[in-house]
């Protein structure tokens, strides 16, 4: 349910009077990451947090939830679990409050579907008190002479029009505004114009049936969601008549790097050495390690392989046409029915052109930029060398003395990928970094946090002592007779 806007309206000549005190805690975006941080902060009652969203409802990749698809994190990922295995609000809980913890016992699934997880984190965000949905976000500001924060925001109607101006005030901020869908240039205008159906991945379901109806179909991205709109569109054409193809710039439709010591990138302890290195080594790492979260889970290579080769049982071959190492050049339409696609391959240094009746973008997401949002806070901010917001090791912008020496904070969530590595979207450092994020802004620690969680050490910085092991309990022996 939306609750009212808090504050004061903003109007020509406000009547004079005292300002409500500050929240201590207003977070911009409800994604999973601003979810989980509202649930984790849910049970610290001393907080007066509020969240905003411009969307009328929880939704999480709502173009995405195609049968069968996992989430690529173990069910222990949730939104709170890796910080409070004890939380009301943990995936197990949920499955209690729904009378399928039996169930999914017997079920044995250690990666849950998507839209199980999408389930989930709407039950959380049902339940949760302090999250105003309809609500945008349109400015933030830093007032000097109260030492806060001032947030105005627009209350959307159910048809997403304007319906009352609001402000608040806090002393910490919480950027959880997320990705968006990127499109390549050469295929903006494609996107942007009507007839042939030409869709980003994001889209994907709400255009599906369109898309199988088209004569032929291309698939550009060799990621994950790419193999798994090509897998769904493939299980979904006659055999024979597939007419698929499907083309990504990587040298491979490779497998996502999932050995155990790999997915130690994926911890605190990766985290924080990422974060310590040179910003050049930085920058370098982030495009180096795209195996690490833009491979193609080996499950599902596995299924594309089978469902390809189960077309080859009474002979010939699928009409599909699987090449990666290709980037697109440009793009065209021919008459008002077809896309015409200009290849070349990286390798080869060949070029073609390839004739479509409809195309799927599954070429990923880029973070929203803060220029929007922050615009107030421009003379602030610190940058890097690429004039990029610096982040500090507890998720902090880096901002002017003047603000932080009044207790004022602004924290990111998932757009510090340049000082925090690969693990800044993944999902199974969620609870984590919202534990970090509460540490650091009530100066306790409602969430003691493990001060190791990797078996590797990542460098030989001698600062960074590996813990010793904890001494086993003395047990006092049973004596006989008592």
């Amino acid at each position: 349910m939306s609750h009212p806007p808090t504050g004061h309206p903003r109007t020509p000549n406000p009547p004079r009077h005292e300002p409500d005190p500050p929240r201590d805690l207003v977070g911009i975006g409800i994604g999973p990451f601003n979810l989980s941080l509202a649930a984790l902060a849910h049970p610290l009652t001393e907080l007066d947090t509020a969240f905003y969203e411009q969307r009328p409802g929880f939704d999480w990749h709502p173009g995405l939830l195609i049968d069968g698809t996992t989430v690529q994190v173990p069910f222990l990922a949730d939104l709170v679990t890796l910080a409070d295995p004890a939380s009301p609000w943990s995936f197990l809980n949920y499955l209690k409050a729904r009378d399928r913890l039996f169930p999914f016992y017997f079920a044995e699934r250690f990666r849950i579907q998507r839209a199980e997880y999408d389930a989930y984190c709407r039950w959380v965000a049902d339940n949760i008190p302090g999250l105003h949905f309809g609500h945008q976000v349109d400015a933030v500001r830093f007032n000097p002479e109260r030492d806060v924060f001032e947030v105005d925001f627009t209350q959307l109607d159910s048809d997403g029009e304007a319906e009352a101006l609001g402000r608040t005030y806090t002393k910490n901020i919480v950027l959880g505004i997320g990705t968006a869908p990127y499109v390549p240039d050469p295929l903006k205008p494609l996107v942007e114009a009507p007839g042939v159906p030409v869709v980003h991945a994001a889209d994907y379901l709400a255009h599906r049936e369109t898309l199988l109806a088209a004569e032929h179909i291309t698939v550009i991205g060799s990621g994950q969601t790419g193999a798994e709109v090509f897998l769904d569109l493939l299980r979904n054409r006659p055999a024979g008549h597939e007419k698929l193809h499907w083309i990504g710039r990587s040298e491979a439709f490779a497998p996502m790097e999932y050995s155990k010591l790999g997915l130690e990138h994926f911890t605190p302890d990766y985290t924080r050495y990422f974060h310590a290195l040179a910003e050049p080594v930085r920058d370098h790492l982030v495009t180096a390690q795209w195996q690490l979260h833009k491979g193609i889970d080996a499950d599902t290579i596995a299924a594309i392989h089978d469902e390809l080769y189960r077309r080859t049982l009474h002979g010939g071959w699928p009409d599909a046409v699987l090449t990666p190492g290709v980037r697109v050049r440009t793009a065209g339409r021919i008459a008002t029915t077809k896309v015409e696609l200009h290849l070349e391959h990286i390798q080869q240094n060949t070029r073609s052109r390839l004739t479509t009746d409809a195309v799927v973008l599954a070429t990923g997401y880029r973070e929203r930029p803060l220029g929007r949002i922050l615009a107030g806070l421009d003379p602030y901010l610190r940058r890097d060398s690429a004039e990029r917001p610096r982040v500090d090791e507890q998720f902090r912008l880096v901002l002017d003395p003047s603000v932080t020496d009044a207790g004022c904070q602004v924290y990111v969530q998932n757009a510090e990928l340049h000082t925090h590595g690969v693990g800044a979207p993944d999902l199974g450092l969620a609870a984590w970094r919202s534990a970090t994020i509460l540490n650091s802004l009530t100066g306790k620690e409602p969430y003691p946090l493990p001060d190791r969680t990797a078996f590797t050490t990542f460098g030989l910085d001698p600062q960074a002592q590996i813990p010793q092991a904890r001494q086993a309990r003395t047990l006092t022996p049973l004596v006989e007779g008592r």
